[in-house]
């Protein structure tokens, strides 16, 4: 009987060895997973994608304002409408439509009221300021007109430049654009992914982290603000919205693993 029990305690023994043994293999396997993996982890590369397109703008905005000064109210605010007159006949003549012109309220400027004015008896006493708008989608019609602004100098008609003035060009069709330039700036980033991993002997994998980036529009000749060959007309500064023709940019950045 004693013998059947050291048996059976011998086999139970060598069992649990067994398992013992098992669990510690086992273990070791999976810890040694862990770690390979969490180094693996520590293992990436970020990279950049870059995407540029050529676009042309498809609207175009023209504030033309122009003012008239002296001491007769009366006499002021009729030079003022013949003025404007002379810049609607001026739009008409380069085939603007009615449908495209906006005319904004007329502002009158009083030195003698404004107590802040300081010496008001220096210069006229009245300013008379008007604005009209022209907003079309015929872009290369604008651009055309807008390089004839001389003959308004020359009827004697003052055009306020600065900040706001100026033939404005807009690109409206961004959003049809960006699945594809997001596409390939992905695209672009995996390629030079792929070229880093062979010359460090490793191999691309998954996705990490990406940030597609911000779209940006600025004038295709970032230098001037205005394409080559191109003149943006209508006096004002020349910034990115001086020009017709746009480039559209992206950067995506994205993170890949590295294994092997």
């Amino acid at each position: 009987m004693n013998d059947v029990w050291s048996g059976l305690e011998v086999r139970a023994s060598a069992v649990l060895g067994g398992c013992l043994l098992l669990g510690l293999v086992l273990g070791g396997w999976l810890l040694g997973k862990e770690i390979k993996e969490t180094r693996l982890a520590d293992r990436y590369v970020t990279v950049k994608g870059l995407v540029e397109r050529t676009v042309k703008s498809d609207s175009a905005v023209w504030p033309v304002t122009f003012k008239e000064t002296g001491n007769d109210l009366q006499q002021v605010y009729a030079k003022s409408e013949e003025d404007r007159g002379a810049v609607l006949k001026f739009f008409a003549e380069q085939g603007i439509t009615p449908q495209e012109i906006s005319v904004g309220q007329i502002q009158v400027t009083d030195k003698q009221a404004n107590e802040y004015g300081g010496n008001v008896s220096a210069g006229p006493r009245y300013i008379v300021q008007q604005t009209v708008t022209v907003s079309s989608n015929d872009v290369d019609k604008i651009a055309k007109a807008g390089q004839k602004t001389a003959q308004l100098l020359q009827a004697g008609i003052i055009v306020v430049g600065g900040y706001g003035q100026g033939i404005r060009y807009v690109f409206n069709g961004l959003n049809a654009l960006k699945p594809d330039m997001i596409t390939e700036a992905t695209k672009n980033a995996r390629a030079s992914a792929d070229r880093f991993a062979a010359d460090s002997g490793s191999e691309v994998g998954s996705i990490r982290s990406a940030n597609q980036g911000v779209f940006s529009i600025s004038a295709a000749d970032a230098g001037s603000g205005v394409a080559p060959g191109e003149d943006g007309g209508g006096g004002g500064g020349q910034g990115p919205d001086a020009s017709i023709m746009k480039k559209v940019r992206v950067v995506a950045t994205v993170d890949y693993y590295l294994v092997k």
